[in-house]
């Protein structure tokens, strides 16, 4: 493109589409690689010149090229000539306002064609024969197109009119033309500011550079060319001081310029500011606004008091009177936060007996007295009163720190004759639940403020109140007209106040009140909640729990005991937790029903008796119990049925062991034969049984002959013993009172042989009769035992029993050796040796 025929002096050279760059000699790049439609690629070259304010466009219309076919020329060919036609005109343009002469030509349209027809001209559009009519008309013979007026371009840019070419019969040998006319600008709207009145505001002592605001102009001429390039300035100031602000020239923004704004001095500023389009030439347009520039206050003033000291009185025991007014000067805005007062004191008010508060009206700070004071203990009270400001506060620029301002104010206490007062005003007496009636539980009297006594002062408790206590007229004395309890009625909730008069001699009256409140007491005692137990084979412990409705510390941790001797050397109790303690059984105990008298003790001392049921019962559940136990009177135990089959079991097996051995004795002491006829003195022939089951058992001691100089014993092992009941150690003659010996211990070392083979029933009775109970306790016990099987034996039925039982205990044999003695006995005594033992 050529730059120079369109502005010789252009400075800046730029493109309105960033894919295109163009350079100073008019060379046109692209930024980017681009891909060209069927239409037509249009951008716009801006050229300025700066220093003459001249600005210039230039429209570029990039088009895809088009592929031609080389094709050879011959000689004969005619060569084609470009011709330039004359339908298709560059778009005319009519500068606005223009003066003339009308009607003013703006350009000329021709077809090629008038060189062989006749062509006549005509056109249609905007301003021809649509709104505004009558604008523009084309000589119908030369197709020169007129304006017939000036035309303002802001409200008519450009104008697009179609025109026609024909030849006198109609016929159009070209095709309608689309022809613009464009409306060139010209510099005839000034600027105008978009407000008549701009407000702003900025803090008070504002640095310089801090933003205040921005005022906005507006041009109606065309825009991006210099009639709406617009330059601002500030034109005046008022107050005409020192110029506080500035306006940036092309933006329109304000911005604070002197270092120090101070509202209390001047609280505004009003600015005349300019705006002038061609940008700011002398020649341009302008239009002047106003902006006004409010200065915000800040607490840069500290209040001071009026006056440094006051002085004042009030009467005695006077409550929420005022009794003075403070006043401050501040330099503030007034109603604003930096002005507004807040008051406090200081010194003088340890017991919070005054109250500083703020008038929100007038700004002062009134002293009310919120406790009454006491002529007797303060006749005058000092205070210190400071004063500060809602906002903090703010030190100006190049000022010092100020220290916070005080008053001191004296106020006199005025002695008044005053009725009797309570110390404490409010007493708290405490009364434990269940108190008996009239029970004194303090003491609440009353003092004459002038003379310091309670002489003269009588009391009473005014009528409507809770009826829960009096008070001695003369003495003061409190005492409970009720058994006080926390779970009747009105008492649940645990607390009365009730209001106490004191009345001296002149009549005047005090009041007083007493807090009564209930505290827990050690009225409940302790329970077990539940008392029927079952205990089974396992003898699992029993949990037992108690209760207690009193609150603590009168009810746990609880104290378990049991009362009953006899039963306590059975029974044990064990701690779990302070609630519950665990009931067992001290060693194998019989089976029974045991009625166990337990004491629980709370935590307070008081004593609850409480009787525990154990069914102690051969089951292996509870339910398995069928409650076939009788309970023994005093304590005792209850036998069952099987430990009452064992006993006789045992007394038989006794009674044989005791004729056997008895027996076998008087034989050997004797130093002969046994006969038949012995035999038949001894051997009662009866009716003849089955025999019994072999029974097998290692606690079954059998006879063994030993006596050959008259001694007999009983062999066990390897040591000859009468030892019935096993691991036990004693023998007949250590129950007897001497050593551990045996029958046959008299026959060794050479010793005189005795006749130890006969004994008293009693003394067989004591020697085995322990052992044999110790036995059947152990009876029926777990399965898993050996006790059970040991000694309680399962027989087949034999028909009905007789009252000598079984037999068969006795056949128990290890050592089959030890049966040579069989052989050597008397016929009759084989058939009792066939009945003990099968060979």
């Amino acid at each position: 493109v050529d730059l120079q025929e369109c502005l010789q002096s252009a400075e800046f050279i730029s493109s309105s589409d960033g894919n295109f760059k163009v350079l100073e000699d008019g060379s046109v790049y692209t930024t980017s690689a681009l891909s060209l439609s069927a239409e037509k690629k249009t951008f716009t070259i801006l050229l300025k010149d700066i220093q003459e304010q001249v600005q210039k466009k230039i429209h570029v219309s990039l088009v895809e090229k088009e592929k031609k076919t080389l094709k050879t020329r011959h000689a004969r060919d005619t060569v084609l000539k470009r011709t330039k036609r004359r339908w298709g005109p560059i778009p005319s343009v009519m500068i606005e306002n223009s003066l003339g002469p009308f009607p003013l030509q703006i350009q000329q349209v021709q077809s090629d064609t008038a060189q062989n027809y006749t062509i006549y001209y005509s056109a249609t559009g905007p301003g021809i024969d649509q709104d505004p009519k009558g604008l523009f008309y084309i000589e119908r013979e030369t197709g020169n197109i007129f304006a017939t007026r000036a035309v303002d371009r802001e409200q008519y840019p450009s104008f697009q009119i179609i025109c026609f070419a024909t030849t006198p019969d109609g016929y159009s040998p070209e095709v309608p033309l689309v022809h613009t006319i464009r409306i060139e600008d010209d510099n005839d709207n000034a600027p105008r500011f978009t407000q008549d009145l701009f407000e702003f505001c900025v803090p008070e002592n504002s640095r310089p550079g801090v933003v205040v605001g921005k005022v906005i102009a507006e041009d109606r001429d065309e825009p991006y060319t210099l009639h709406t390039t617009l330059k601002y300035r500030i034109v005046s100031q008022t107050p005409p001081i020192t110029p506080a602000f500035s306006i940036h020239g092309d933006t329109g923004v304000i911005s604070v310029l002197l270092p120090q704004l101070d509202r209390e001095l001047v609280p505004s500023y009003t600015l005349l500011v300019e705006v002038r389009d061609m940008a700011g030439q002398p020649f341009g347009l302008c239009t002047t606004g106003t902006v006004v520039v409010k200065i915000e206050d800040t607490n840069d003033n500290a209040p001071s008091f009026k006056q440094l000291q006051y002085e004042t009185q009030v009467e005695e025991n006077r409550v929420s009177v005022e009794v003075l007014r403070v006043s401050v000067i501040d330099l503030d805005e007034p109603g604003s936060p930096g002005s507004g007062a807040v008051y406090e004191i200081i010194r003088g008010n340890d017991d919070q007996a005054f109250e500083i508060t703020t008038d929100k009206n007038t700004n002062e700070g009134i002293l009310c007295v919120v406790k009454g004071l006491d002529y007797e203990t303060s006749k005058q009270r000092i205070l210190v009163i400071g004063v500060n400001n809602e906002a903090p506060y703010l030190l100006a620029p190049h000022s010092q720190q100020l220290s916070q301002s005080t008053c001191s104010v004296t106020v006199n206490v005025l002695d008044v004759d005053e009725g009797p007062v309570f110390k404490p005003c409010l007493l708290r007496l405490d009364v434990k639940e269940c108190e008996d009636i009239g029970t004194a539980i303090g003491r609440y009297v009353a003092e004459d403020p002038e003379t310091g006594n309670s002489e003269g002062i009588r009391y009473r408790i005014p009528p409507g109140q809770c009826n829960w206590i009096n008070i001695d007229d003369k003495s003061g004395e409190v005492r409970t007209v009720r058994v006080l309890d926390r779970d009747i009625g009105e008492m649940r909730r645990g607390q009365c106040n009730v209001t106490v008069l004191a009345i001296d001699r002149n009549g005047k009256t005090g009041t007083g009140t007493i807090q009564v409140c209930i505290v827990p007491g050690n009225k409940n005692f302790p329970r077990i909640t539940q008392t029927d137990y079952i205990m089974c084979r396992d003898r699992k412990p029993i949990c037992l729990t108690a209760q207690d409705g009193d609150e603590a510390p009168y009810s746990a941790p609880f104290v378990y005991r049991i009362t009953d001797r006899n039963l306590a050397s059975m029974w044990k109790l064990t701690p779990h937790d302070d609630n519950s303690w665990y009931l067992s059984p001290k060693g194998d105990i019989p089976y029974g029903i045991y009625e166990i008298p337990v004491s629980v003790i709370d935590n307070g001392g008081k004593i609850g008796e409480n009787t525990v049921r154990v069914n102690l019962c051969d089951c292996v559940t509870p339910t398995e119990c069928d409650g076939r136990t009788r309970q023994l009177s005093g304590g005792n135990v209850t036998l069952g049925l099987w430990a009452i089959l064992a006993m006789i079991l045992g007394s038989l097996l006794l009674l044989l062991i005791l004729i056997t051995v008895c027996g076998c004795c008087g034989a050997g002491a004797m130093h002969r034969q046994v006969t038949d006829d012995c035999a038949n003195h001894n051997l009662i022939i009866s009716n003849t049984e089955a025999p019994g089951e072999e029974v097998m058992d290692h606690n079954i001691i059998p006879l063994q002959s030993t006596c050959d100089q008259g001694g007999y014993g009983v062999k066990t092992g390897e040591q000859q013993t009468f030892e019935m009941v096993k691991g036990r150690g004693h023998t007949l003659e250590s129950v007897k009172g001497g050593g551990h010996q045996t029958l046959g211990s008299l026959k060794e070392g050479g010793q005189p042989m005795m006749d130890t083979c006969r004994y008293s029933y009693s003394e067989w009775h004591n020697f085995t009769h322990p052992r044999l109970g110790e036995k059947v306790h152990l009876c029926r016990q777990d399965e898993e035992q050996k006790h059970s099987e040991d000694y309680l034996l399962s027989y087949n039925y034999e028909g009905k029993g007789s009252l000598a039982g079984s037999v068969g205990c006795c056949s128990d044999q290890h050592e089959e050796e030890a049966l040579d003695f069989l052989d050597q006995l008397e016929p009759k005594f084989r058939t009792l040796a066939e009945t003990c033992i099968k060979r």
